[in-house]
């Protein structure tokens, strides 16, 4: 395991800035200038009250998606930090890359984009995070939104997904063809990595499966067992579990920071540019890492996502965004201000979209059971 070269982190001084001009902060860089907006904004708080997999009422200690999205940042700037590359722009991307959730996870998020492909558009969280800190945020006096670099705007824009050329949706400013630099590739795979651990322990909390069924099914999780089995025989199921859950972390960074190590030098590139210009993502999982990844990923789908409890509950949200997306459809008027005068000058499915996709779970259950939905 060894660092990048130092021509392959992004050099903050290399930044193009943002859209409005800002005098420089005396002790703070630009991206952890954008790091500190990016928690003060209203949309990251409002993770606290997001589900992430499991509702609230089930448990206290179950993740939501503030404490993934913090997760997520530990990941990433672990990785940046041994990879070399520049901490304060990952740590912001990760911050950054859930604000554009929905209400409900991504059971939310389908029923909202179901409902805009109604009208010929669709909806992404991502694109949605980035009209939140282009515009939806007032917090400023001499620009709309966060005003944040083009870095950030990018990576979160870019970090799951390539942008084609001609792509629609006002992206063209965004390098559209090119890949981002390192810092953004690394956000994917630290989110992938966040979650499937995560949501293991929920669901083992939630008394989803047992140690020993999980042992049975993923071999990855076997092995850490049987390390865990030698070196701490007399620890309780609860304990073993979370020394094999730290276990499973720790192979699954380490695969993350060795594959993208592999992959750069194979690649032989030589600068941020040459990172933007190669044909295909750097940053990746070993093939035993990405195995065990893949592993996890099915478990939960058949153990966790897949089942009745959930399903359940993700049917009663999905019904939850459609009446109320209907209601306000029906008569835009019962929009609170200031939705309900943009509705009046523009697309109302469009508004209506915006006004649901900011709500927190509990704020909407509460707007369905005072309009009687």
């Amino acid at each position: 395991m060894g660092r990048l070269a130092p021509s392959l982190r992004f050099p903050v001084t290399g930044s193009r800035g943002r859209r409005f001009p800002e005098r420089e902060h005396p002790y703070r860089n630009p991206f952890q200038r954008d790091r500190d907006r990016i928690v003060h904004a209203r949309a990251f708080r409002r993770l606290e009250d997001k589900t992430q997999v499991f509702p609230p009422d089930l448990s206290d200690h179950f993740r939501n998606r503030l404490t993934h999205t913090i997760e997520v940042a530990q990941i990433a700037r672990t990785a940046a930090n041994v990879l070399g590359l520049d901490e304060d722009l990952t740590e912001a991307l990760a911050l950054a890359h859930d604000i554009g959730h929905p209400p409900f996870a991504h059971a939310g998020e389908q029923e909202l984009d179901r409902q805009m492909q109604r009208f010929g558009e669709r909806f992404d969280h991502n694109l949605h995070a980035l009209r939140i800190v282009e515009s939806f945020e007032q917090r400023y006096a001499g620009f709309p939104g966060l005003n944040l670099t083009f870095e950030v705007r990018e990576g979160i824009v870019k970090h799951s997904r390539e942008i084609a050329p001609g792509e629609t949706g006002g992206l063209e400013e965004y390098l559209p063809g090119l890949r981002p630099p390192l810092e953004a590739q690394l956000i994917d795979l630290a989110d992938e990595i966040a979650y499937n651990t995560a949501d293991l322990d929920d669901a083992y909390s939630a008394g989803f499966f047992t140690l020993d069924e999980a042992a049975a099914e993923i071999a990855g999780f076997r092995d850490a067992a049987a390390e865990v089995a030698r070196e701490h025989a007399g620890a309780g199921e609860r304990i073993r579990f979370h020394e094999i859950l730290r276990r499973l972390i720790d192979r699954l960074v380490t695969g993350l920071i060795e594959g993208t190590v592999q992959a750069v030098e194979e690649a032989r590139v030589r600068d941020v540019e040459d990172v933007r210009c190669h044909p295909c993502r750097l940053v990746r999982m070993t093939p035993e890492s990405g195995a065990l990844a893949r592993e996890l990923k099915s478990f939960l789908r058949r153990r966790v996502y897949e089942s009745p409890p959930v399903l359940q509950e993700r049917q009663r949200s999905v019904a939850a965004v459609a009446a109320l997306f209907e209601y306000y459809l029906e008569d835009p008027a019962r929009l609170p201000q200031p939705y309900a005068r943009l509705a009046e000058s523009g697309a109302p499915h469009r508004v209506i979209c915006d006004y649901i996709a900011g709500m927190t779970d509990g704020f909407l259950r509460r707007t369905c059971q005072r309009l009687g939905l």
